[in-house]
């Protein structure tokens, strides 16, 4: 990821955008929502982590950290709208911010990973 790479920082952004308003809609208690925990955590300090994670990935631009905190901030957004969403009750109410999640994710990883664009990045 470069500072003037701007398909990943728009990605970096939906992710940003997409948690934000899924965490205000749990906290409005507006459906559908996310739930409040799992077995593992709390719903919102994983997103909370996730979003200082791409915004810090966002700043730091294209340095090694930037790069890092952009794939984690990557992989924490597919904790909540990864391809497990599939199989979510919810997923008629939640799909279109599931698929640009994931669109998102992967413009991240493919700019993040240039073996993985033909471009090279």
């Amino acid at each position: 990821m470069t500072k003037t790479d701007r398909p990943c920082l728009a990605a970096l952004v939906v992710l940003i955008l997409l948690q934000l308003i899924m965490l205000f809609s749990l906290y409005a208690g507006v459906p559908p929502h996310p739930p409040i925990a799992t077995p593992l955590f709390g719903i919102g300090p994983l997103i909370g982590a996730s979003v200082s994670a791409a915004i810090a990935a966002i700043v730091l631009g294209e340095s090694r950290a930037g790069r890092v905190l952009a794939l984690l901030a990557t992989l924490g957004a597919l904790v909540s709208f990864g391809p497990q969403k599939y199989l979510d009750p919810q997923f008629p109410l939640i799909w279109p911010a599931v698929i640009a999640a994931q669109l998102a994710a992967i413009t991240v990883l493919v700019r993040l990973f240039p073996a993985l664009s033909r471009q090279g990045a």
